[in-house]
């Protein structure tokens, strides 16, 4: 049933339930490789989560506090892949400098690195008492 408010309905928005989710996990995934082929921070980002999952698996912690740490680096790569995705978008408008272009570049940018302060100071926080104490 067409809604009457969809005037310019995307035609590749029919998909419903087992297809759609088929379909939004195929492109998700063709994000993933795409991120890892093409964007360095992402690779470098990718590093961080492989190498530090498991220190954070095999931490004398609460599975909660593994949760958390380990959420911390995969919340690093989803906004490092929307920092991308403006970045991409902005390069298809224009390689043109303008100063809106380059504000919305610096504020992906700057979301990545909140995202990267959080999860310092997470794993410190959670991995500084195990330290200390021992």
């Amino acid at each position: 049933m067409t809604s009457p408010y969809n005037i310019n309905q995307n035609p590749h928005k029919g998909n419903r339930g087992l297809t759609r989710a088929w379909h939004a996990a195929k492109n998700s995934w063709c994000g993933i490789v795409y991120a890892y082929q093409e964007e360095s921070a992402f690779r470098q980002e990718l590093t961080l989560l492989a190498l530090l999952t498991p220190v954070a698996l095999f931490l004398h912690i609460s599975p909660l506090e593994k949760a958390v740490l380990i959420t911390s680096l995969v919340m690093v790569l989803a906004v490092e892949l929307l920092n991308s995705s403006v970045e991409a978008a902005i390069d298809r408008i224009s390689f043109e400098h303008h100063d809106l272009s380059k504000r919305a570049k610096d504020f992906g940018s700057a979301a990545v690195m909140l995202t990267l302060l959080a999860a310092a100071m997470l794993w410190a926080t959670i991995c500084a008492p195990l330290v200390i104490n021992s």
